[in-house]
C-alpha cells in the first residue's frame, strides 16, 4: 500500500468506539466491548495498538485488518475448534457469544524468538534454560527454529498489569484449569498452530509464534474466544529471506507488531522508561504493515473508504439494531 495514498486516509482511525444505546461497554486494550442481555457480546476491534502492556498508539485501519485477518482463520479453522463467532454486521465489528474466559493465555511458540518481557528468547539470553515447563538446550541463537512447538502459558493479565509466566504444573496446582481442561486447551491449541504453519506456508509466511484465548460457553464447552492467527497476536516471517537473514545474523523479515516494537526498544527500555510518542511516518509505514499482512495472508485485496467516511459514524450505523 502506497504510503502517500494511505497518508489521504490518515484521519479515518477508530481510536475509541463508543456507541450510545449499547449497555454494559467494557474499554480493553484493543477492543471495546458490549454485552447484551440475550448472552452475546459485541467486541468492536479499534485502531489502538497495544504492546509492553499498554496503548502506545492509533494506526489506520489496523482494526479492520484485524478482525477480517481473524474472519479468515476463525473460517480455515472452524474444524478444529469451534469459536466464538455468530456474526459481522461491520468490517471492525464480531458478534460472539459470551464465554466465562479460562484464566491462562496459551502463547504456541515454534521459534526461539520475542521481545517482551515473558518471551523465551529474552529470557535465553538471560540465561534461562527452564522455562514453562520445557527445557531447551545450550548453542541456541535468536530465531532459531525449536526442536518442536511448545507451549508457554501465561496468567491473564488486568488492565495495568504483567502477564506472568506459568507451566502445567503450575496451572493445575494453582487450579487454573482442570487436567481435563488443559489436555483439551493444549492439544486445540497445538493442533490450530500446525494448521495455521501449514497454511502460512502456501502464502510463503511462517508462522514463528501465537497467542490463544479459550472460555467456556454456558454449556460448559470450551470454546475459542477473542481473535486467531492476527498480526497482533502472531509473530510472522517471510520464508523466502529466513534462511539467509537467520545464517547472517539479521532478524527475520516480519509484518506484524514487531514493527512497533521494535521501534520502541530501539529508543527505550518499554518497561522502565517513558515511551516516546510514535511520530506519524512510523503510523502509517505500520497501517502499511497491517494491510500487506490482510493481503498476503488472506489473498485479497485491501480497499481503503471513500475519504469522507467517518469509521465511528458507519460503526454506530451498522450497530443500531443492537442499541
Amino acid at each position: 500500500m502506497d504510503i502517500a495514498l494511505l497518508a489521504q486516509h490518515a484521519h479515518q482511525t477508530l481510536p475509541e468506539a463508543e456507541v450510545p444505546g449499547l449497555p454494559n461497554r467494557y474499554r480493553g486494550k484493543v477492543r471495546d466491548n458490549y454485552d447484551l442481555p440475550d448472552g452475546r457480546r459485541i467486541l468492536i476491534t479499534t485502531d489502538r495498538i497495544s504492546a509492553f502492556d499498554q496503548a502506545l498508539a492509533v494506526i489506520p485501519f489496523k482494526g479492520q485488518v484485524l478482525t477480517q485477518i481473524a474472519r479468515h482463520w476463525f473460517e480455515q479453522t472452524a474444524d478444529i475448534a469451534a469459536n466464538h463467532v455468530l456474526d459481522y454486521p461491520d468490517p471492525n465489528v464480531v458478534i460472539g457469544r459470551r464465554l466465562d474466559i479460562l484464566p491462562v493465555e496459551i502463547v504456541v511458540r515454534g521459534y526461539l524468538a520475542g521481545t517482551t518481557s515473558t518471551s523465551i528468547l529474552t529470557r535465553y539470553r538471560a540465561g534461562e534454560r527452564e522455562m514453562y515447563g520445557h527445557s531447551l538446550p545450550d548453542g541456541m541463537r535468536p530465531n532459531q527454529v525449536l526442536p518442536e512447538a511448545i507451549i508457554t502459558p501465561t496468567t491473564k493479565a488486568m488492565d495495568g498489569g504483567h502477564d506472568a509466566p506459568l507451566s502445567e504444573a503450575m496451572i493445575l496446582d494453582q487450579g487454573l484449569l482442570s487436567a481435563e481442561q488443559w489436555k483439551t486447551v493444549s492439544d486445540t491449541a497445538l493442533a490450530l498452530f500446525a494448521r495455521g504453519q501449514a497454511l502460512a506456508a502456501e502464502r510463503g509466511l511462517i508462522l514463528a509464534d501465537t497467542k490463544y484465548e479459550f472460555g467456556l460457553d454456558p454449556e460448559g464447552r470450551i470454546v475459542l474466544a477473542d481473535e486467531i492467527h492476527t498480526p497482533d497476536s502472531s509473530r510472522y516471517w517471510f520464508a523466502e529471506t529466513y534462511a539467509e537473514r537467520f545464517e547472517s545474523g539479521q532478524a527475520p523479515e516480519s509484518f506484524d507488531k514487531d514493527f512497533v516494537r521494535n521501534w520502541v526498544v530501539a529508543r527505550c527500555d518499554p518497561y522502565r522508561d517513558p515511551i516516546p510518542e510514535i511520530p506519524q511516518d512510523v503510523v502509517l509505514e505500520a497501517a502499511a504493515v497491517y494491510i500487506r499482512a490482510y493481503e498476503i495472508i488472506t489473498g485479497k485485496s485491501f480497499v481503503l473508504p471513500d475519504p469522507a467516511e467517518v469509521p465511528i459514524e458507519r460503526v454506530r450505523r451498522n450497530l443500531a439494531k443492537y442499541a
